[in-house]
């Protein structure tokens, strides 16, 4: 078999064990959206579910963490593993398209998630969410979780809700639109040959 018949499995996993959390994830970028997930944190879970389906990512999250305290911890936590596995499973970059942007209605809400996956981490959230929880889940957790990913991930991150008047649909379309960002700049386009930067590197 020739080395251009070879498929790669782009998939990592990553353990990480804490003070405060205990968290074991696994990805594939080539997936199908299988997903389990075990955390302390319904809402999250249901979350990370949206953003996996959306993007055909299969993904395994088990993670304990000091939810007695709050959530935060085991939310960012997450995000900082999330960015880990990704930026192991693509690998070089070589191939990829790069980029993304994508707009997801909820009903009445409309996010973007615009993506560059640059190895330069930045991220901006542009969000007026009208409460300040879902349930027992704080809205500001989703600023920790997406920028501990881009950090981690080495990505450039823009999330903007253009409008919306509940935070539980503002907050899904923007996983929504997440996943279907980042399956897109992570996909691979066979006329980009080696990496998608005039600079030769990412």
């Amino acid at each position: 078999m020739s080395d251009d018949q070879v498929k790669v499995v782009r998939s990592a996993e990553v353990s990480r064990k804490t003070n405060e959390t205990d968290i074991q994830l696994s990805l594939g970028v080539d997936g199908s959206g299988e997903v389990s997930l075990e955390t302390d944190v319904p809402f999250l879970n249901h979350m990370l579910d949206l953003f996996a389906k959306h993007g055909q990512f299969d993904l395994k999250v088990e993670a304990r963490g000091d939810v007695d305290i709050d959530d935060h911890h085991t939310v960012e936590d997450i995000g900082i593993c999330l960015g880990q596995v990704l930026r192991e499973a693509i690998g070089d970059k070589k191939g990829i398209k790069r980029y993304a942007s994508v707009f997801v209605p909820m009903d009445e809400a409309l996010a973007q998630v615009i993506i560059d996956v640059s190895n330069r981490p930045h991220f901006e959230l542009r969000a007026e969410f009208p409460s300040a929880t879902v349930g027992s889940f704080s809205a500001e957790l989703v600023h920790e979780f997406l920028w501990k990913f881009a950090l981690e991930a080495r990505v450039t991150l823009h999330v903007i809700v253009h409008y919306g008047r509940n935070t539980h649909h503002m907050i899904e379309a923007i996983f929504k639109a997440f996943g279907r960002a980042l399956d897109e700049a992570t996909s691979i386009d066979p006329r980009v040959k080696g990496v998608p930067s005039t600079k030769g590197v990412l």
